[in-house]
């Protein structure tokens, strides 16, 4: 933001220092999460945030990130670059003190950047500390500047290698094998996370390059995060016409806010920090909320939209139904805690918040009464429903589920009652759920069979959604209750939630209709790891000998070379778990010595949000298009 750029001088005086590098290369998963595939892509991410805080301070315009033939990864800025002089305690290159040494970068020294993302002057050290090759090429002053560096380490002194009139930094970087078992970059993994970067730093143009595929995407929002509701409302009918925005700077914090109310029941509030998703929320997000109640209602008071016989207080979920709203903020000095260092805590910031959508927001009504009509309508219709859903509500309560000693008669629960020892399948069919309790350890293994596709939550409303059978089974059996004020992950009954369906279109649907329910409304099991999915073979192999399973085609086509030369091979494709006897439901997936289940993780809560009202929206054409557009990655459409 204009307000940022300061006639400031970016040296190496601002470059502060706490050492030791060493320590990243024998404990990484401190520094990057882990040395998966997700600890991959963040290195990524850690030499992007460095460019995206040359933007915010007013200094980048672009970035290009390729991802080279050799899975190396080049990043390109045109900041400042990187200051080269002599660092005055250190001694050495400015630029080679951030590369080399941990805790040193310019976003300690506040005049160098008022905010930043990232790891906070970790990023670029803790990225060549784990690449078995890193280069830095810095065109400042008039110079071009190089370095290399090795698992961290100088290789040779930073030079001059020509002229340039140009400025900016380009950061070269191949991930270390020794680190990481496999380097393989998921485009469309990064290309989320950079599309998201776009939306939330307005008019900063990001490119991203596949070299392996010669493929190329520009990601460039002029409206900013306005533009950002509008996609993620693109698949819903919206009931204005165009977000509503507004931003303002408090106590040196701006503050952006859009929002869109639609047709849809769910409500959907990203907030962000520094461009940090804050996926456990915090003071901005509960600001936001208190200061939307309050407007609202005041709002329709003042202009008496409340009939006479509505009497009636709009509360917080009323005024949230069919909500997509963005909240991002720039704060010099973010307190991150919580599970998962993403909720947001200084506590200032929530009257900050506050102040700004009272005022802003009653403005913007008053500007325009016919919208403040529509979303006060909507608001009351969701109230009225209210009531009902109360209603449903209190019948899918695990106390008086287990008062009433009335778990549900299908669950076939474990004996064990530690909640972290025990888990629950939640399984297609009758059929299927005949041969998993069969074949379970009945000890920690509970079996809920489920009949037919549940209700698509992303087109029913809350009181349709409890008084759904199979959603009210689901619910008690879980013990978590449901909805605002009743919710409890706590009270989860089971450790892990394994969603097992058969390896079919119809399987695959009814996967993605639980997954949207429980993203929908219980997304904190999601965010806590306690949901899962089964991975049933697909095959099986079988000579005079000896049998395999295959889990995917690949498996199966690796396995068939194994028997090469071998007769009489016979290939069994699985449609169902229920083509599965008891022991080899076990033995293929239900046994934790060797089976394998993949762990639902919300990566982006953006793209996720994105996906569900796309595939489980009302609109035919977007589903159409996001099919047509991943149909040559995937048999059966999942999430």
């Amino acid at each position: 933001m204009d307000n940022m750029k300061e006639n400031m001088e970016y040296t190496a005086d601002n470059i502060q220092i706490l050492k030791g590098l060493e320590a990243v290369r024998k404990r990484p998963a401190m520094y990057i999460g882990d040395i998966t595939s997700r600890g991959l892509h963040h290195l990524v991410y850690e030499i992007v945030d460095n460019s995206i805080d040359e933007a915010m301070a007013g200094y980048a315009t672009k970035i290009t990130v390729s991802i080279e033939k050799d899975e190396s990864i080049i990043v390109e800025d045109n900041g400042r670059g990187i200051p080269v002089d002599i660092h005055p305690t250190e001694k050495i290159p400015a630029a080679e003190v951030v590369m080399t040494m941990l805790h040193a970068g310019g976003k300690f020294d506040k005049s160098s950047y008022k905010v930043s993302g990232g790891l906070h002057g970790v990023g670029a050290s803790v990225v060549n500390a784990l690449s078995e090759y890193c280069s830095l090429e810095i065109s400042r002053d008039g110079n071009i500047y190089f370095q290399e560096y090795e698992r961290g380490i100088v290789k040779n002194k930073i030079k001059v290698i020509g002229k340039s009139k140009k400025t900016g930094t380009i950061t070269k970087f191949l991930a270390d094998s020794k680190i990481f078992s496999k380097i393989e970059y998921n485009y469309d993994t990064l290309a989320q996370r950079l599309r998201e970067l776009a939306f939330l730093t307005k008019n900063l143009k990001i490119i991203l390059e596949d070299k392996r595929e010669d493929k190329q995407e520009e990601f460039h929002y002029e409206g900013g995060i306005s533009e950002f509701v509008e996609y993620l409302d693109s698949a819903r009918k919206p009931l204005h016409k165009k977000p509503i925005y507004f931003e303002k700077v408090v106590d040196d914090v701006p503050v952006e806010i859009a929002m869109q109310y639609n047709l849809s029941y769910t409500e959907n509030i990203l907030s962000y920090c520094n461009n940090v998703n804050t996926i456990e929320g915090g003071t901005h997000l509960s600001g936001f909320k208190a200061a939307l109640t309050r407007t609202l209602n005041s709002y329709a008071q003042k202009n008496k939209i409340f009939k006479s016989n509505d009497k009636i207080t709009l509360q917080g979920e009323d005024v949230r139904e069919g909500l997509t709203a963005i909240i991002s903020l720039k704060v010099p000095e973010p307190q991150f805690e919580g599970q998962t260092k993403t909720k947001l805590g200084n506590s200032e910031l929530k009257g900050i918040v506050e102040t700004i959508v009272n005022e802003k927001l009653f403005e913007y009504l008053d500007e325009t009464p016919s919208t403040g009509k529509i979303i006060i309508e909507k608001s009351l219709s969701a109230a009225r429903a209210r009531d009902a859903a109360r209603k449903a509500r209190e019948l899918t309560r695990r106390k008086s589920a287990l008062e009433s000693g009335s778990l549900p008669g299908k669950l076939a629960d474990c004996s064990i009652k530690d909640p972290e020892h025990c888990e629950v399948y939640l399984v297609e069919g009758d059929s299927a759920g005949g041969s998993a309790k069969q074949g379970r350890d009945r000890r920690f293994q509970a079996i809920l069979p489920l009949k037919g596709k549940i209700l698509n939550v992303e087109k029913a409303r809350f009181d349709k959604i409890l008084s759904n059978d199979e959603i009210k089974v689901i619910v008690t059996a879980l013990g978590t209750g449901i909805g605002e004020g009743d919710f409890s992950a706590e009270k989860l009954r089971y450790g892990k939630v394994i969603i097992m369906t058969d390896a079919d279109v119809d399987g695959s649907h009814i996967r993605t209709l639980l997954l949207t329910f429980f993203y929908r409304y219980m997304k904190e099991l999601i965010e806590l790891g306690k949901i899962y999915i089964a991975q049933p073979p697909l095959y099986k192999i079988k000579n005079k000998s000896n049998e395999f399973y295959a889990y995917d085609e690949d498996e199966k086509e690796k396995t068939i070379k194994r028997f090469n030369g071998s007769k009489n091979i016979s290939i069994q494709r699985y449609k169902g778990l229920g083509e599965m006897n008891p022991d080899q439901l076990w033995n293929t997936t239900m046994d934790p010595e060797k089976r394998t289940i993949l762990r639902v993780t919300l990566e982006n809560a953006a793209e996720a949000d994105y996906i569900f009202s796309t595939l489980m929206g009302d609109d035919v054409e977007p589903r159409r298009n996001f099919i047509e557009a991943n149909a040559k990655y995937v048999k059966n459409l999942d999430i």
